[in-house]
């Protein structure tokens, strides 16, 4: 094949364009970023995590319910749940033998009242608006039936509109809860991450600045205040201060920058040995400079990681704490409060302790996720 050369033009160039990388340099900043971006469980960590804070701040607004808002007639009612059709009207047999009303879309309209009891026939008999109905409870489960004792058997399948993940034991609307729980969790964790950075930041790196007798004495404070289970350890303050919210940010802000403070502590002592910080001595910079200019910045890498790993311990150690019954007080929402009620109809009602365990689950590998991805794009040694 024939090419003819009058369509071709050499390229004029210098010597010193041929040496020139053409691709722009990246910053450091967008050099993290361009490895964070491509870890997928860290992208998804990242949306998780966003989506978790535009629930728990937006979310309340956008829902009829308040967290402490009861409706003993809508009690333990499922997210899903089957109902018998009777007379062109629905109607829901509920765990703890109630007759609801239900419309054709799946929205709750009333809580029929029971008219009679029958202890021996184990039935329970209800006029719903001129129609006879009664729940048969010697059948397992129990049975819808007719005035004449006949077993309706016309299921048909809803969504709860009324309440999207169902209500409680004492009829709060689970979604709304769970709301408000995610703002107590990632506020507690929040707050509480942002005070141990801070206090393990300042602790760890006057330790390994300075070193000699105060390096010592700091760090057997620290092996002291570690040979006692932190769990314990928050159990103890909390209880001495009362439960409460506050309580539960004072106790975990006091104990968990012990880890800060030794990876703070590690990386200065590697690092105050390097030239830079020897050059910085020799022309008299002050040692107050050198901590906060030279030797913090360059451990930057290892405290954000240890400080997004902070964020999901801290969620479920406030979890735990409320689920014991030292946490936020009722009726204020908490993921560990829903699951302290849960248990009391964990049997038939699992759902209710089911929904805030994922929460607190997806919570933990979001921000874990996240923490793994900052630890590989900080990474320098590590290859693309």
């Amino acid at each position: 094949m024939d090419i003819d050369r009058d369509l071709w033009e050499r390229p004029e160039h210098t010597h010193r364009d041929m040496e020139t990388l053409y691709k722009p340099a990246r910053t450091f900043v967008q050099d993290v970023w361009f490895r964070f971006w491509r870890r997928p469980t860290a992208i998804l960590g990242l949306i998780l995590i966003i989506l978790l804070m535009v629930f728990a701040v937006a979310g309340p607004f956008f829902t009829s319910h308040r967290y402490s808002d009861q409706d003993l007639a809508f009690v333990n009612i499922p997210p899903y749940f089957t109902a018998q059709e009777y007379g062109g009207r629905y109607f829901y047999v509920s765990q703890n033998l109630k007759l609801i009303e239900v419309n054709g879309e799946g929205k709750l309209i009333a809580n029929i009242k029971s008219q009679k009891d029958d202890g021996q026939k184990k039935l329970i008999g209800f006029d719903a608006g001129g129609i006879s109905l009664g729940i048969d409870y010697a059948q397992r489960p129990p049975a819808l039936v007719d005035g004449q004792g006949v077993v309706v058997s016309r299921p048909h399948f809803f969504w709860n509109k009324t309440y999207l993940l169902g209500t409680d034991n004492l009829g709060r609307d689970l979604l709304t809860r769970l709301m408000y729980g995610a703002r107590i969790s990632l506020v507690v964790a929040f707050i509480a991450a942002f005070v141990n950075l801070v206090i393990g930041i300042l602790f760890g790196g006057i330790s390994g600045l300075f070193g000699g007798y105060l390096d010592l004495v700091m760090m057997r404070i620290v092996d002291i205040i570690s040979t006692i289970p932190l769990t314990l350890y928050v159990i103890l303050i909390m209880v001495f201060l009362n439960s409460g919210f506050l309580s539960i940010i004072i106790a975990l802000s006091s104990v968990y920058w012990v880890n800060m403070a030794r990876i703070v502590r590690g990386q200065i002592l590697a690092l105050k040995e390097q030239e830079f910080i020897l050059a910085a001595r020799t022309i008299g910079t002050s040692l107050g400079d050198i901590l906060t200019r030279h030797l913090i910045p360059n451990a930057i890498g290892p405290i954000i990681v240890t400080a997004t790993m902070l964020i999901p311990t801290a969620i479920f150690v406030e979890a735990f704490m409320s689920f014991i019954g030292l946490g936020v007080s009722a009726p204020m929402a908490s993921w560990g409060t829903m699951c302290n009620d849960a248990i009391e109809t964990f049997r038939i009602s699992a759902y209710q302790l089911f929904i805030p365990s994922v929460a607190i689950c997806i919570a933990m590998f979001a921000f874990n996720f996240v923490g793994d991805g900052l630890r590989d794009a900080l990474d320098l040694k590590k290859g693309l």
